[in-house]
């Protein structure tokens, strides 16, 4: 029988998936574990499957979270954006860092934790999100899913199927890391030179840029749509960061920049990258959602 402690790794995973927060997956699998030890002894022996188990009630944990997160979003400050996910490869001295060290190095990095995919899943309902992950990326039978969300198999099938199309009409075609990367590169040095032509080449024309800084770090309220207003905005912003090294580094497994001031990270910058052009550039200001990153 599998363990539960075994069972951590796995959960987080789907916690982070369905909040598209670290902080709030991480209290979603505590809230579970806490649960469980609750039981009585009797009662955990009887239970045949304690994965499957605390799957269920982290599940039902984060869809109470996805329910009550949209009267807080309502109330956030400006855009609210996910919580970027550092490739700790990179940026740990070089080497790579001990499993345990930090709840990010356990979280699988693949394309269901792109930021382009965890935006998309924002613009689902609650059963939605939960239904499609659970399904689509864990594998996990509708039958099961129909405990945690509440409805019948055939339903949550639905659900599943919506979010799918979803996704589907969201998302560009998959671009190579490499060339993202080259894009990115060029994306970087243009903005360090503050060459409006050279960033507008490198935007596709209905680029939207989206910041978060939560009321707590300097960030545009609205998004800002267009490529001349995207290069402009840039433009501009590249006057007002002396002092700060601008990284190529990996954000949520795909090629991205940090912003580091005074060895401190000021801005984490996920791109989405659409037949070699920028078309949504999202930049984590937000200094409660760059813990990961110091």
């Amino acid at each position: 029988m599998t363990t539960p402690i075994s069972e951590q790794r796995r959960l987080l995973n789907v916690a982070y998936r369905l909040l598209g927060s670290l902080a709030e997956a991480e209290d979603a699998v505590q809230e579970a574990y806490a649960r469980w030890y609750a039981l009585t002894a009797r009662q955990r022996d009887a239970i045949d499957s304690p994965g499957a188990w605390l799957t269920t009630v982290t599940g039902r944990i984060c869809l109470d979270v996805l329910r009550s997160a949209r009267a807080r979003r309502e109330r956030y400050v400006g855009q609210w954006l996910p919580e970027p996910l550092p490739d700790r490869t990179e940026w740990v001295n070089g080497q790579t860092a001990t499993a345990s060290s930090d709840p990010a190095d356990r979280v699988t990095l693949d394309e269901s934790v792109s930021m382009a995919f965890l935006v998309v899943l924002e613009a689902m309902t609650p059963a939605e999100r939960v239904a499609f992950v659970l399904h689509e990326v864990f594998g996990y039978p509708y039958a099961d899913i129909a405990g945690i969300v509440g409805r019948s198999p055939a339903a949550c099938r639905q659900l599943a199927s919506s979010a799918r199309r979803r996704l589907r009409d969201a998302r560009p075609a998959a671009v190579p890391k490499a060339g993202e990367a080259a894009v990115v590169r060029d994306f970087k040095r243009a903005w360090e030179a503050r060459d409006i032509e050279a960033l507008i080449g490198l935007l596709d024309p209905g680029v939207t840029a989206i910041g978060d800084g939560g009321g707590l770090a300097r960030a545009h309220l609205a998004p800002i749509e267009g490529a001349a207003e995207v290069a402009r905005v840039f433009a501009g912003i590249a006057e007002f960061t002396a002092g700060q090294v601008f990284l190529e580094r990996t954000v949520n497994g795909r090629p991205g920049l940090v912003a580091m001031q005074s060895g401190v990270t000021a801005t984490v910058i996920a791109f989405d990258i659409d037949g070699g052009r920028i078309k949504h550039i999202w930049s984590m200001r937000n200094p409660e959602k760059l813990t990961s990153w110091l």
